[in-house]
């Protein structure tokens, strides 16, 4: 299996545009040492003419021409992307489907709550229907698992696999109220895991850090791919970008006590890494406390362009 990082921030990229902290300023001026990065997306696949992408940036278009592998020029029979699975309804996981709606054959998994949101109530997806062909939705099930790609003959095991891990998260603000309520809420944010052969690979950009279930999920996979978005719970407030805690938004922070960091993950064979980091998490700053912390713990920190092989 080969995972891909197309991008590795949170919402609005590093450096975002109407930002001036002291990360943004400081990577602007060159006087930071720190990467650039896009928007959260990973591509994953087990079959060099198949990629999978996990959730579908709002830079999804510019990561894809940027990626070796993934544009038509690398293959014959046209793009090598034919498959989405949504973590959630987030703006930042599904505005890149926008740019994939150009007469091409799609297939998306998502849990049956996204599905109802996307194409209910936003009319703006309704476009992904009355493309040609149009959009095939399937749904996760909590917990059950599911084939991608058959294997190739009875008794082998080169079938691709995934499972969806319900995170007791939220869902967006821009849902109303009447759907909100009759929505399932294990279907608002979820975890996926990827199995191909003896590998496996977690993916979860948004932690809300409630309940302890998905830490199984972590701790069985090779490579797990984490919620890195804050530092502190108070991030944001101190910077004066929002009044919301970490948890408030749907992310539990990286520091404290009860931090991903301290999360007692059974020592082992995962690789972890932290993904989907915000513009004002000081761990983008390569020469910070928090940064060496954080590798000091045992983590890696995701750039745009990582990529893993299991």
């Amino acid at each position: 299996m080969r995972v891909r990082v197309l991008g590795s921030a949170a919402g609005g990229g590093f450096p975002q545009w109407n930002c001036g902290c002291p990360n943004c300023s400081g990577l602007r001026n060159g006087v930071l040492r720190a990467r650039p990065r896009t928007q959260a997306q990973v591509a994953v696949s087990s079959d060099p003419s198949r990629w999978f992408l996990l959730n579908a940036s709002p830079d999804l278009r510019q990561q894809i021409l940027a990626a070796p592998g993934l544009s038509v020029a690398s293959s014959s029979l046209g793009s090598p992307i034919s498959t989405i699975l949504l973590t959630s309804a987030d703006v930042d996981c599904v505005m890149g489907l926008l740019h994939l709606r150009e007469f091409h054959p799609l297939h998306i998994y998502s849990t049956l709550s996204v599905k109802r949101i996307l194409t209910e109530e936003n009319s703006l997806f309704r476009i992904l229907a009355r493309s040609n062909p149009p959009v095939r939705w399937d749904t996760l099930h909590p917990e059950r698992l599911m084939t991608l790609v058959p294997p190739s003959s009875l008794g082998t095991r080169d079938g691709f696999f995934c499972k969806a891990v319900p995170l007791l998260g939220a869902f967006p603000d821009y849902v109303s109220d009447p759907l909100k309520e009759s929505l399932p809420l294990e279907d608002a944010v979820i975890g996926i895991q990827l199995i191909h052969k003896e590998k496996r690979f977690f993916y979860a950009p948004s932690v809300p850090g409630l309940g302890e279930d998905w830490h199984r999920f972590v701790d069985e996979s090779d490579l797990a791919l984490l919620d890195g978005t804050f530092w502190k719970e108070d991030e944001l407030i101190q910077a004066k970008r929002s009044r919301r805690t970490a948890r408030d938004m749907g992310h539990l922070p990286l520091s404290g006590e009860r931090g991903m960091l301290k999360r007692p993950f059974r020592p082992g064979k995962t690789r972890r890494v932290i993904t989907h980091i915000n513009n004002t998490n000081p761990v983008l700053n390569e020469e910070s406390p928090e940064h060496r912390a954080v590798r000091e713990a045992g983590w890696e920190i995701a750039y745009d362009g990582m990529e893993f092989e299991l």
